[in-house]
């Protein structure tokens, strides 16, 4: 076991580390913290962790030695399974290396035993900044290990924003003209529709149109193999596939039409295990759901959640009902934006089954509705839209209205039925740059 982690932090110090386009999250500022803090960077695989790491990596060498500056990745097959391996890793550093290490960067670090453990001794004895990388909800505030708390901060990672996006295809644009523009205006759309179809995941931006899909499918098809099947020890292989693809054709679930479904089809599995089965996928940051608003507890559990996918990639790769469905994607894109934007999110439903997509609640206080609707230009889908958006206004005492559809920015005063108020009209390419 030695010989190995002397072959791999050599290994390390000789190899070239990628020069990575910049995103918008500087972990610069986290050097600089007054306390010391494991920062740890959590999302789905393949959002872009470990080149976020390299970035700051190739910064901190500018004024500092490959012996002072260590990443190793524990996905790597020689690495053993085994918590001997990190309780002999800093010692033998130092055996080999003959400067301190400053800065570590740790990716996938839960995939060995008492990592936790071992963290938490490494934090409390060592000077030294702490970076790990993970896709398990395993590494997440709500499942951090009880040694840890108060000990490190979770930064989410999600895939591109459009901005990001943006310069990843290295295409610039003057947002202050932009609107205006009859020769930019087309570039921003064909921009956003590629955005829409094929998501944000950093390598599927970058790769060619006629490969993204599959390489969509490729990431999916490790999903569930090695963040769901392998981490949970999931016998039933097939009804887990059977019920990611009934959510990824659907805009809503309940459990037990769920269940009612899969045993229609011949799957042998019980609620508790449909379940599970979702949890599971959600904390492998594939899929998150909201719940309908209400002050009952009891209705948020009883009513069917809406759910939305890390990215939009795997809606057209995968989604037979919703392919080349724009108001589905441009939904979706809202809801991981959202969800990037950290914001609380429910959406609401009256009796009449009029539907409002995202209610926005700052603590104790609604502060905004947003209806998403592709195309406004049908004046029968705008009405429908509006008068749900409207009621719920009423309903819930919140005047802050917002409509993101595909062209049309500006503002209406509009009435139903005695419910008068101001809507704002945003395209989705302009709110997303907001």
């Amino acid at each position: 076991m030695n010989k190995i982690i002397k072959t791999i932090l050599v290994e390390w110090k000789g190899r070239n580390i990628p020069i990575v386009i910049p995103r918008e999250i500087n972990l610069q500022d986290y050097l600089t913290m007054r306390v010391n803090k494991i920062i740890v960077l959590n999302g789905f695989r393949r959002v872009g962790k470990t080149y976020i790491l390299y970035g700051l990596a190739n910064e901190l060498l500018k004024s500092n030695s490959r012996e002072e500056v260590i990443q190793i990745n524990f996905e790597d097959e020689r690495i053993p399974i085994k918590t001997e391996f990190l309780t002999n890793l800093l010692p033998i550093a130092d055996e080999i290396f003959n400067k301190k290490i400053k800065y570590l960067f740790l990716d996938e670090l839960h995939n060995i035993p008492n990592w936790s453990k071992w963290l938490r001794r490494t934090y409390d004895n060592q000077d030294i900044k702490i970076f790990i990388s993970g896709s398990s909800s395993r590494m997440s505030e709500e499942e951090i290990p009880t040694e840890l708390r108060g000990r490190f901060l979770e930064i989410k990672i999600f895939p591109l924003s459009f901005k990001e996006f943006l310069k990843f295809k290295k295409l610039d644009f003057d947002f202050k003209i932009l609107e205006y523009s009859e020769k930019e205006k087309p570039r921003i759309l064909k921009a956003l529709t590629e955005y829409l179809i094929y998501g944000g995941l950093p390598e599927i931006v970058l790769i060619d149109d006629n490969k993204k899909l599959e390489l969509a499918q490729s990431y999916y098809s490790t999903v569930i193999k090695r963040d769901i099947v392998e981490r949970y020890n999931i016998k039933n292989e097939e009804s887990l596939k059977a019920i990611l693809k009934l959510l990824l054709d659907s805009k809503e679930y309940s459990i037990s039409k769920s269940y009612n479904t899969l045993k229609s089809l011949g799957y042998e599995v019980g609620k508790s295990t449909v379940q599970k089965y979702i949890s599971y996928i959600e904390n492998s940051y594939f899929a998150f759901s909201l719940p309908i608003f209400s002050y009952k507890i009891k209705d948020q559990i009883q009513y069917p959640k809406k759910i939305y996918f890390i990215d939009n990639a795997f809606i057209s790769s995968i989604s037979t009902k919703f392919l080349n469905n724009f108001g589905r994607l441009y939904e979706n894109i809202v809801a991981v934006e959202l969800k990037r934007r950290k914001k609380e999110c429910w959406y609401w439903k009256n009796m009449e089954k009029e539907e409002v997509d995202f209610v926005i609640k700052n603590e104790t206080k609604i502060n905004q509705l947003i209806q998403v609707c592709y195309d406004i230009a049908d004046l029968d889908t705008k009405k429908r839209e509006i008068r749900a958006l409207l009621k719920a206004s009423k309903n819930l005492k919140c005047k802050n209205l917002l409509v993101i559809n595909q062209d049309y920015f500006g503002e209406e005063e509009l009435e139903w039925f005695g419910i008068k108020r101001k809507v704002r009209f945003i395209p989705l390419w302009k709110w997303l740059l907001t």
